[in-house]
């Protein structure tokens, strides 16, 4: 593994296979490590990156606040993790890129996209994360966050974490940055020593604008609907996973091809051919 820093933020990554690049926004929520394209849920039953480093080099990385990568007390957005993605193929020497997202990795991709759509070859939108249900649940968990900060204290975040191994998706008790304080002393120190009403107000605006919508959050649909960028979604179907949002990128998407697959037949006998098509499709020809 291997670590650049990008806007102050250490980034863990890793670069694997051989061909176009395709940067790999990870799926996992709160929680999103590049380990989770290999070890997580559908993706690893899929096999997505044995087949997808035989043609593409897959540059993985962990999303801030996640992992091994460090972060920063801030009201994060979706304009942030892009800018992270953004980075790093600077750092690589990497002028364009297809990307491709899973769950709520497929908003940093919507935010991407829009933002820097010259750096962008192409969009693969995998299970998208989104829906009322989904919004609710990311509000109700920074709710009960900032509940245990208001009778534990900051200080009584860090001691959590340090006696659990569990992320703010698992347990919301522990927060967006449990990670970067379990990794980092010093940050863990600064971080229960911060002010209680500034860091409230620095989470709820965090969570009233990351989940701002009742799809699939990341860009707004009159950026969307300008992109001319070829893309391509996977439909999901549950609670976090609503098919509405990845309906939803269809209708916004001038150039999206919506796969209208159920989640029973997305196998690795049927996905990892037709995302790799699609690729070819999309340029994947070229070189870097």
């Amino acid at each position: 593994m291997a670590t650049a820093v990008i806007g102050g933020i250490t980034t863990r990554f890793e670069v694997a296979g051989s061909g176009p690049p395709l940067l790999m926004f990870s799926p996992g929520g709160f929680n999103a490590m590049l380990a989770n394209w290999t070890s997580l849920g559908i993706y690893r039953r899929l096999n997505l990156l044995t087949h997808l480093t035989e043609k593409y080099t897959c540059v993985q990385f962990d999303r801030r606040e996640s992992g091994e990568s460090g972060g920063r007390v801030e009201r994060v957005t979706w304009a942030d993790y892009a800018a992270q993605g953004k980075g790093l193929l600077d750092h690589l020497g990497i002028d364009r890129a297809h990307l491709i997202g899973g769950c709520a990795g497929c908003s940093v991709v919507a935010a991407f996209g829009t933002s820097h759509p010259d750096r962008t070859a192409s969009m693969v939108m995998f299970s998208p994360a989104g829906g009322a249900k989904y919004r609710m649940k990311q509000h109700d968990r920074f709710v009960r966050h900032l509940a245990y900060v208001a009778e534990h204290g900051l200080d009584g975040v860090v001691a959590l974490a340090a006696d659990s191994d569990q992320s703010f998706t698992q347990d919301p008790r522990l927060g967006p940055w449990v990670s970067v304080i379990r990794g980092d002393g010093e940050f863990a120190r600064a971080y229960a020593k911060q002010d209680p009403e500034r860091y409230q107000l620095v989470v709820s605006g965090m969570a009233r604008t990351l989940f701002d919508r009742d799809t699939a959050p990341g860009a707004e649909p009159e950026d969307l609907m300008r992109l001319e960028i070829p893309a391509f979604v996977v439909p999901g179907h549950d609670d976090s996973h609503a098919t509405s949002a990845a309906r939803y990128l269809e209708e916004c998407l001038p150039a999206a091809e919506y796969w209208d697959v159920p989640v029973g037949e997305q196998t690795e006998r049927t996905v990892p051919p037709r995302l790799l098509r699609f690729l070819d499709a999309a340029g994947g020809e070229d070189r870097w």
